[in-house]
């Protein structure tokens, strides 16, 4: 009954401990030297940083779950806070600490930055999703759906339009209502604790992947780093990776791209899928520099979102500006779009003395685009044995962290069911 996971990001990694906890016997292949996949730490300047500034809040309750089975403590290695967004000077919006759904109608109530047409136009929209129980059927863009709602233009700029385009890393013009419907469901229209945001305050490798990684190597599973998979085939006691196996069953939970070289005949699953950018631009200051807040929104610039590490993780004087979807900061110079993003973190920083130094990293298919009517591949295939994980496999929701989570999860139960 031995299991390979192929693939050590978050969702082969949450596959793996999902089986090792049942008492299955796990190998684990991944090419790369760190654990994390699409979310995984890197070195800039003698810092250790993400790939990707990723967010998490109180809805993401499988990934909360297995960091707790692992020993990753979310308190320790988050910091929560109640949903804030702020666009410093133009609007800011915050989560009491009510009952749901009061927290949400308050934030929106309270927010500075809406006129009060603007805040009930804002209510009634959560309440029309609440009456359709957040469904939105056909499904139609992210706009579309805000049009035919009448949304106030100030507030889609400002509220409906960031929020798109944070969860599903897909500007509204092209993005699936149903699916934001389904984040607001679980976060905005959840407890109030499932609205709450989730800073990671260590690297996104440490936040889950090691810990699991040793988890697994506890159960008695393996992890082998530095292995590079090419070949994969079955044959009559079961599958074969490379050298290694039979296995009974294997996880495939690489991206969707890299489905074809093991098995060709799954890159019609996938081939439909167009890709989204993210952009991460980190700016080493001198240590004494600090933002007004831990996160902050950008209103019309390059940048989307700023964060203080030093706020976050200790990293004093480290800033990360991101860059969600496609957009026109792709046609730019790297060295002018870093001299943009340092004149967006100075109007919020007086006095900000120019970055030591700048390293910005741009993950080109961070995550599928996120359009209407998508259809997304199942866990199973039409192989027995052969399972998928990861964001882009049929779920609920975008892809996100959480996602990759629930894919591997769900893999797993698949296996243990079979």
């Amino acid at each position: 009954m031995n299991t390979a996971v192929i693939g050590a990001g978050y969702a082969g990694m949450a596959a793996a401990v999902e089986l090792a906890a049942a008492g299955r016997q796990v190998e684990v292949f991944e090419a790369s030297r760190v654990l994390g996949g699409r979310a995984r730490t890197a070195q800039f300047d003698g810092f250790s940083v993400d790939n990707g500034q990723h967010i998490l809040v109180g809805a993401y309750t499988e990934t909360l779950r297995l960091m707790r089975a692992v020993g990753a403590d979310p308190d320790v290695l988050l910091k929560r806070t109640p949903l804030r967004f702020e666009f410093p000077g133009e609007f800011r919006m915050s989560a009491p600490r009510l009952p749901a759904p009061l927290h949400t109608a308050f934030a929106l109530l309270l927010a500075q930055g809406l006129d009060w047409r603007e805040k009930w136009a804002a209510i009634r929209l959560m309440q029309g999703l609440r009456a359709s129980q957040f469904r939105i059927e056909p499904d139609i863009t992210v706009t579309k759906w805000l049009d035919s709602n009448n949304t106030p233009s100030r507030q889609r700029r400002l509220l409906w339009e960031p929020l798109c385009v944070a969860a599903l890393n897909t500007p509204a013009a092209r993005a699936s209502a149903q699916v934001l419907a389904n984040v607001l469901r679980d976060s905005l229209g959840g407890i109030r604790e499932a609205s709450d945001l989730l800073l990671p305050q260590v690297n996104l490798s440490a936040l889950f992947p090691d810990p699991a990684a040793k988890f697994v190597a506890a159960q008695g599973g393996t992890v082998h780093l530095g292995r590079r998979v090419t070949a994969l085939r079955c044959e009559v006691d079961g599958w074969r990776i490379e050298d290694a196996g039979p296995y009974a069953h294997v996880v495939l939970a690489v991206a969707p791209y890299h489905l074809a070289a093991l098995v060709p005949v799954l890159a019609s699953r996938v081939a439909h899928l167009d890709w989204e950018p993210i952009v991460t631009s980190y700016f080493n200051y001198p240590a004494t520099v600090r933002l007004p807040q831990a996160m902050l929104g950008v209103d019309a610039g390059l940048a989307q979102w700023l964060f203080d590490r030093g706020a976050l993780c200790g990293q004093h004087g480290l800033v990360a500006a991101v860059i969600s979807a496609r957009g026109r900061h792709l046609e730019l110079p790297t060295a002018e779009l870093e001299r943009g993003i340092h004149e967006e973190i100075a109007r919020v920083v007086p006095g900000l003395p120019a970055p030591r130094a700048v390293q910005t990293i741009t993950e080109k298919r961070a995550t599928f685009a996120c359009v209407p009517n998508l259809q997304r591949p199942r866990t199973s295939t039409e192989s027995p044995g052969l399972w998928l994980a990861g964001d882009y496999v049929a779920s609920d929701y975008p892809a996100t962290l959480e996602a990759a989570v629930r894919s591997g999860v769900a893999a797993a139960q698949a296996i243990l069911a079979a």
